[in-house]
């Protein structure tokens, strides 16, 4: 019998709707992004029974998997570091316009997630690790039977594609960003891995 990851992207930031790059750098739900937490707490509440929530521990995701809780998921929150957001070092809080202007190298409709290295912030390769790592131990702990939802971030849930499709995240991370509180299903047993549904928005109001 397999187990199921439920891969859910935080709801909207300020910092989201102001098109500022967050990465490690805290900001707050607007109140559309508590109407999405809610929406999709509710989908998970009526859809599936959700035995595990763990939580990056940055401030955005610690929101959303409170409006999770809130709505009637019945799970603690389990914060854990390694599904956090790449940390963008010294882009954190310019927008992508700013950006493009002082570093022509960046383009700016372009995926800031492939850039290999950031000053001051985590190189590509060491967060693929971080993110890998952090899979694959919850891969081994998910029991069969067993559902576990991850409220996590953009970057990480395009690390976990990448990683089970088997496809470099420099590539994969140009062709689409996840939704605010987007669902990623993926199917796990001692087999592999299945993605079930990609960053579903079915959920979300209109």
């Amino acid at each position: 019998m397999t187990g199921r990851v439920l891969l859910v992207r935080h709801g909207e930031t300020t910092w989201n709707r102001a098109g500022r790059i967050q990465g490690w750098a805290d900001a707050t739900l607007t109140e559309e992004g508590r109407e999405q937490a809610r929406a999709v707490g509710s989908h998970l509440v009526d859809s599936h029974s959700v035995d595990r929530l763990v939580v990056s521990d940055l401030k955005r995701t610690l929101e959303t998997a409170e409006v999770l809780r809130a709505v009637g998921i019945g799970a603690d929150s389990e914060r854990a570091r390694a599904w956090r957001e790449r940390d963008f070092g010294d882009l954190q809080g310019l927008t992508r316009t700013a950006i493009a202007t002082r570093h022509p190298e960046y383009h700016r409709g372009g995926s800031l997630l492939s850039v290999r290295s950031v000053a001051g912030g985590e190189s590509l390769p060491a967060f693929e690790t971080r993110v890998r790592e952090g899979w694959e131990r919850l891969v081994g702990e998910v029991a069969a039977g067993e559902t576990v939802a991850v409220v996590t971030h953009g970057g990480p849930i395009r690390a976990v594609l990448a990683e089970v499709a088997g496809r470099e995240l420099a590539s994969l991370a140009t062709e689409f960003s996840p939704s605010n509180c987007g669902i990623t299903e993926i199917s796990v047993d001692g087999s592999g891995s299945d993605v079930v549904l990609r960053d579903g928005t079915d959920h979300l109001p209109a």
